[in-house]
């Protein structure tokens, strides 16, 4: 990995959202970046081996990737926090990080396991699932500790490994991305929230590359449903089926979730931030925060910066 120029912009949507000011230093941007790669756009390492080749103040340190990381623990322990969420780790814990999450690893623990990064442009394998490559959303974590599913994911992280581990000038290409294929396939349908029929996999799928674009512009559901050309019961159906929330709730967390991103991550001014996110009056922003999180958008900001 190497530190890109950057600051932590609004996903691919929102204009001027991410902006930091002079008493805020930017978000670092990894980018990939593995030049001894047999295969371009994919590294299959371990997070010991990662500890060894990135600082632990960088790992620490809260940071943004544009690539997708997907790791197996298999021994030891730790915390991992991915967009104001943090997550135990512990052998049998799978945990997804995919671009333009902010995350950051905790001091104090050594996990360790296979740890699988590739780009959104690493070739799928035909028929593959491009889909799960290139969604900026999905579960982030599962526990697989004493589940029946545990063994054929450590096997399939092992094929993985052992591709791309095999002599230089005979790792295949075309075998590594129908691995890769198999695995997030696989991945896809652990048991989560998520678990739902193609058909509504689909609208979800389309219903959240929609607001990922919209949702600095408009929090109605009934919005969304006439962009895509479903009912509003259509898309609470399918938001239901992917998260067990319907979706004005999906939609609601989306704004949260940038808001706190702004909030925590940049010092641009809380009318600013109202502005960003679609709210004509930082008052009506303010009470929305309240709503949804149960704090003022500046306690939430002092709390995340040590000040109470």
């Amino acid at each position: 990995m190497m530190v890109k120029n950057g600051h932590i912009p609004d996903d691919a949507s929102g204009p001027n959202a991410g902006r930091t000011g002079p008493g805020n230093p930017p978000i670092p941007h990894y980018g990939f970046h593995a030049p001894d790669t047999p295969v371009p756009g994919i590294e299959v390492t371990d997070l010991a081996t990662l500890r060894q080749r990135v600082a632990g103040r960088v790992l620490q340190q809260v940071h943004r990737t544009d690539f997708h990381a997907l790791t197996l623990i298999t021994g030891g322990k730790g915390r991992h926090t991915v967009d104001f969420v943090t997550h135990p780790l512990r052998p049998g814990t799978l945990l997804w990080v995919r671009p333009g999450q902010v995350q950051r690893f905790h001091p104090g623990g050594r996990p360790d396991g296979p740890h699988l990064i590739f780009t959104t442009d690493f070739p799928p394998a035909p028929n593959g699932p491009g889909h799960l490559r290139g969604a900026p959303f999905g579960p982030t974590v599962w526990d697989l500790s004493g589940d029946p599913d545990l063994a054929p994911t450590c096997a399939l992280f092992s094929r993985v490994s052992a591709e791309y581990g095999r002599p230089p000038g005979r790792v295949s290409t075309e075998v590594l991305r129908f691995l890769l294929a198999a695995l997030l396939l696989h991945v896809e349908r652990l048991p989560h929230p998520g678990a739902s029929t193609s058909d509504a996999q689909g609208t979800y799928a389309r219903f959240r590359t929609e607001l990922e674009r919209s949702y600095h512009r408009t929090r109605r559901a009934e919005d969304y449903a006439t962009t895509l050309g479903y009912s509003v019961k259509s898309l609470t159906r399918a938001c239901l089926a992917a998260t067990g929330q319907p979706v004005k709730q999906v939609i609601d967390a989306r704004v949260v979730l940038q808001a706190k991103r702004l909030l925590a991550h940049t010092d641009d001014p809380v009318s600013g931030i109202a502005r960003q996110l679609g709210f004509s009056e930082a008052t009506n922003f303010g009470t929305y925060f309240v709503r949804h999180t149960g704090t003022t958008p500046g306690a939430f900001r002092r709390t995340q910066r040590g000040g109470g």
